[in-house]
């Protein structure tokens, strides 16, 4: 009866991850798409079908960004009637380059004369839209070529100097969630002369706040997608098609269809469930102690050195090793730990395998380049090994739990998780870009969380654990110098 359940499963996981990957592709079904490299700049061109003479877009990634990341706006512009140019900053994604203090504007003039050289751009209409660091880029562009760009979209906007000239036609957005970065786009609007909506003499600003987002969530955000659309085509004095961008319910449906594909598969794999369990008081007084002696550390190494660039990667580094150090201590305090079986290390194969194949192979065409470049590929085993310690403790501490502790034990993680970094922004405010990714936590958690409650197998989970997000580590963070 168990055989025939997991059989349906896996069968209606298959299903689901057929349908996902249609829902997917068929968006390019009537666009043009060509992966191009200028410079070592890794370049990816979104135009409609037979197009001649149309507006063409750049759209720039913010920190810790890429390409792909930016494909909801280029999606939404290209079936509207727009070309665009996307591509990877200096350092980011498949862009090997280290980022330089220069990089910015450099890559920006790569895209754009890659841009005007494709045969169905009008090169007399040109705009301009970036999100966070690519907003301060695409901004200070537009200001400084004011005859070369019409419009200019700021999302999430950083620092930029701005007049009621320049740049032209400029709109600002911010997440309801994000309130630096409405606070910077309340002072780039008082600086650019407040609202107006002049769009002839390029002399437009405004402001738009998007509800119910954060910094990352604001890119999916169909309401944001359409005020560019929006703002573009009442600069240009076109009307575009009306597109909605639904690939990132596609995506968590590829996601969840692979997550059932594990339960389809667990029964074989899963460690049956016995009495002995670890000490709940330990495990818990663990978990506790374990971010103040990993921010510590943190605190350690950077009087010895920058602490920014450690591992190869911005940021990235200095998380994977908080992480190591937190699973450590975590693990000390329990003192409870068997050795691993061979079966543990086909476990955690298995769960790595399913992990990168449901969150990475259709997350390369739709928000993160997860190819790894062979600079990424080279700093992936050490995060790998740096992330172990903090899986490791917390398998150990969830083993042979029912499914209401496991959910309490996922609470505290995650919670654990969002304190200790803020407790490290207070000592070490250089790594600020982490208090951007604490929403992301919980998700993570709760997607391994679940995959150990099919398991049940410390080691098996840490290895397929720590591969994964030692993965997710080096494929996000840009590469240090």
């Amino acid at each position: 009866m168990k055989k025939n359940r997991s059989l349906v499963l896996a069968f209606i996981a298959l299903v689901l991850i057929v349908i996902s990957w249609w829902g997917v592709l068929r968006v390019q079904a009537s666009l043009i798409v060509r992966q191009m490299e200028c410079q070592q700049v890794p370049l990816l061109y979104v135009a409609p079908k037979n197009a001649q003479n149309v507006p063409g877009v750049l759209i720039a990634h913010g920190y810790a960004g890429s390409k792909q990341l930016m494909l909801g706006y280029a999606y939404t512009l290209a079936h509207a009637g727009y070309a665009t140019m996307l591509w990877d900053f200096d350092g980011h994604a498949a862009n090997t380059k280290p980022l330089e203090k220069n990089s910015l504007q450099q890559n920006l003039n790569v895209a754009y004369k890659v841009l005007i050289e494709q045969p169905e751009v009008d090169r007399s209409r040109l705009a301009v839209l970036g999100h966070s660091m690519g907003s301060g880029a695409v901004m200070s562009a537009a200001s400084d070529r004011v005859e070369r760009y019409a419009a200019t979209v700021a999302v999430s906007p950083t620092g930029a100097s701005i007049t009621a000239n320049a740049p032209r036609n400029l709109l600002l957005q911010a997440g309801s969630w994000e309130s630096r970065f409405v606070a910077n786009a309340k002072r780039l609007l008082q600086a650019g002369g407040g609202e107006n909506s002049n769009f002839a003499q390029g002399k437009a600003r405004k402001f738009l706040i998007i509800p119910n987002a954060e910094h990352i969530t604001i890119l999916f955000r169909n309401f944001s997608h359409q005020a560019a659309r929006d703002w573009l085509n009442s600069t240009f004095r076109i009307n575009g098609h009306s597109y909605t961008d639904y690939r990132m319910v596609w995506y968590f449906l590829h996601l969840l269809a692979w997550l059932a594909m594990l339960g389809a598969i667990a029964p074989v794999l899963a460690t049956p469930l016995i009495n002995n369990k670890t000490p709940q008081l330990k495990s818990w007084i663990g978990l506790l102690v374990a971010p103040f002696v990993a921010t510590g550390t943190l605190v350690l190494i950077n009087r010895l050195g920058d602490i920014n660039g450690l591992g190869g990667v911005l940021v990235g580094g200095a998380v994977s090793i908080w992480f190591g150090v937190a699973g450590l201590s975590w693990l000390i305090v329990m003192a409870s730990l068997r050795l691993p079986s061979p079966r543990s290390f086909a476990i955690g194969i298995t769960l790595f395998i399913i992990l990168w194949v449901g969150f990475g192979a259709m997350a390369q065409v739709v928000w993160l380049q997860w190819w790894l470049i062979p600079a990424r590929l080279q700093i992936f085993p050490m995060l790998a090994v740096a992330c172990f310690p903090w899986f490791l403790a917390s398998g150990v501490a969830q083993q042979n739990l029912n499914f209401g502790e496991r959910i309490l034990w996922w609470l505290g993680q995650s919670t654990a998780l969002i304190c200790g970094f803020i407790l490290v922004l207070a000592f070490l405010p250089q790594l600020g870009f982490i208090y951007l990714l604490l929403p992301l936590f919980p998700v993570f958690m709760v997607i391994l969380s679940f995959c150990f409650w099919l398991l049940n197998n410390p080691w098996g989970y840490a290895i397929g654990s720590s591969l994964f997000f030692g993965w997710v580590l080096a494929s996000a963070f840009p590469l240090a110098s």
